[in-house]
């Protein structure tokens, strides 16, 4: 009887530890790098296929960060999202090399004045202007990053939520070659840009009804204009979400399923 006490007691503690593989998926997955360009040095965190392979060809993803994720930790820019790509199913259903940089907190992924004095905040883009240092950075990263034979140059993705979601329709701009599909979190941009998209960009875009800091109308508008010049904008909104409608749109069960399917023709 004691003995099967304690065997009792020992099954009932293993069965409450996690697995193995559920410890082995963690954010220090994503190693910690940074890229230097002259004087300058952007931190961002990289996470390679499980079983990585340089003679095999994988896709790229680029995620971009809001405004609260900023600083110098090279941390902070995995709090919303990476969780998706550390999934163990995902893992092995979409291999993928994905990249999260982080901006420095006096700088902004895209070009564009923010005044915060009131609700909704007022949003100036000025995308067609030269792009800020942090973005020039991201550019220069992705650029080295899918010059390397094991990139799948036909399945380089970006995405980004808020101030993440303004620079994601910005480096379409101003890499309008280099992507094949795109998704856009309560994000906004100029939308004269959508006019030198590649042409038949995939992008899905969400953005939450209640948003009281992004204006809505913001997603809306690019979704029009990207769909008027020949792009393919697909627009989710949901009608009680506010600013955080990142948690929902990381939710939907295809977004992974639907990035990967895209290819350049």
């Amino acid at each position: 009887m004691k003995n099967n006490i304690g065997f009792s007691v020992m099954a009932f503690l293993l069965m409450l530890m996690p697995s193995i593989d559920a410890i082995s998926q963690t954010k220090e997955d994503f190693k910690r790098e940074q890229f230097i360009s002259d004087a300058d040095t952007l931190n961002y965190r990289i996470l390679f296929p499980e079983n990585f392979s340089e003679e095999e060809k994988y896709p790229v993803v680029l995620v971009l960060h809001g405004a609260g994720e900023r600083g110098d930790n090279n941390e902070s820019q995995l709090v919303h999202g990476s969780d998706i790509f550390l999934n163990e199913t995902n893992r092995e259903d979409f291999p993928a090399i994905v990249i999260f940089p982080q901006a420095p907190k006096e700088d902004y992924w895209a070009k564009v004045e923010v005044k915060r004095d009131t609700m909704p905040f007022q949003f100036d883009f000025m995308n067609k202007e030269e792009p800020t240092k942090s973005l020039s950075l991201v550019m220069k990263l992705m650029d080295s990053i899918t010059s390397k034979d094991f990139v799948n140059t036909n399945k380089v993705y970006v995405g980004g939520l808020s101030m993440g979601g303004m620079g994601t329709y910005e480096i379409l701009y101003k890499k309008p070659d280099m992507f094949a599909a795109a998704f856009a979190i309560c994000g906004g941009a100029n939308i004269e840009i959508a006019e030198d998209y590649q042409e038949g960009l995939n992008i899905w875009i969400f953005h939450g009804e209640k948003d009281d800091i992004v204006p809505p109308r913001f997603s809306k508008s690019m979704a029009r204009a990207i769909n008027h010049h020949g792009g393919n904008a697909k627009l989710s909104l949901y009608p009680d979400d506010n600013h955080n409608s990142w948690d929902s749109a990381f939710s939907e069960p295809y977004l992974l399923e639907w990035l990967f399917k895209q290819s350049k023709k």
